[in-house]
């Protein structure tokens, strides 16, 4: 009986330590990587592509990312002596996905906002835009200068964004229900089923490079939305050290490199997107 209480004894202790090694290798692997959570699915933020180049991250066996926020995670994972990794996730995915740490941080075109605050912690801005609308060429709303034109008109955002919020300052708009992706809200304008599509500039203008016949509608500040149209870096809540580390990185890159940027994602993102 000794001998297998012994025996037993060795075992548990064996395996404590193998388990013991097995988690601090883990954490070693974990601390090595900087594993950012975005859609992969708006352009020029954040695109998927099958071709590698030397500005893509590899999401599958066949899928690579592209756009501002991988080249802003690409910088802040290179100072952090880390490697990047990337995780197509949809939109409404992102956030949970911070909370039970299937990503780092959330760099995705995401503003911050109170509501937001609530589920995750935000750092500086890294980019600032413009709300905009885009419409068909056509459209009787192509040139009109006050948002409040657009009273009556089917207006559409995408959900959970700013971009369906600001839609009611329009007085007397047809609010549609709104769509679960930028893409998704774009085919609503070219199919006709809304009149014009809510969303930032830079996204608008990927909107119009893969369909002509859309057209970009801007408004001074006066007759235009009201709303903060900067994007931050989210991570998991109450996280100050990484938010810290973040916002030093982030006041390292000047505001010419961050627009320059967005030009050259702008340039590189494909047609079809």
């Amino acid at each position: 009986m000794k001998k297998l209480l012994t025996v037993l004894l060795a075992g548990i202790i064996l395996s404590g330590c193998s388990s013991a090694t097995n988690q601090e290798t883990t954490n070693n692997e974990e601390s090595s990587t900087f594993t950012v959570g975005m859609e992969c699915n708006y352009a020029p933020y954040n695109w998927t592509q099958n071709t590698e180049t030397e500005f893509t991250v590899k999401t599958s066996s066949v899928d690579y990312c592209d756009g501002y926020d991988v080249q802003i995670a690409k910088k802040i994972a290179a100072e952090m002596n880390k490697e990047l990794v990337v995780k197509a996730i949809s939109w409404d995915g992102l956030i949970p996905a911070l909370q039970n740490d299937t990503i780092d941080a959330l760099i995705g075109g995401m503003t911050d906002t109170e509501e937001r605050r609530q589920s995750v912690s935000f750092s500086q801005p890294y980019y600032a835009s413009e709300m905009v609308i885009v419409v068909p060429k056509d459209s009787p709303y192509a040139n009109i200068t006050n948002i409040q034109e657009l009273t009556n008109a089917k207006v559409v955002g995408q959900a959970d964004t700013l971009y369906d919020e600001v839609i009611d300052q329009i007085e007397g708009v047809n609010h549609l229900t709104p769509q679960e992706s930028f893409t998704r809200a774009i085919l609503s304008v070219t199919s006709g089923e809304a009149d014009a599509l809510v969303g930032e500039l830079p996204a608008a203008k990927g909107a119009i490079t893969s369909d002509s016949n859309l057209v970009i509608v801007r408004f001074n500040e006066e007759n235009g939305f009201k709303a903060d149209t900067t994007v931050s870096v989210a991570v998991k809540k109450d996280n100050t050290e990484l938010v810290d580390q973040i916002n030093s990185i982030l006041e390292n890159i000047s505001s010419d490199d961050r627009t320059q940027l967005m030009v050259e994602a702008g340039e590189r993102q494909p047609a079809s997107e």
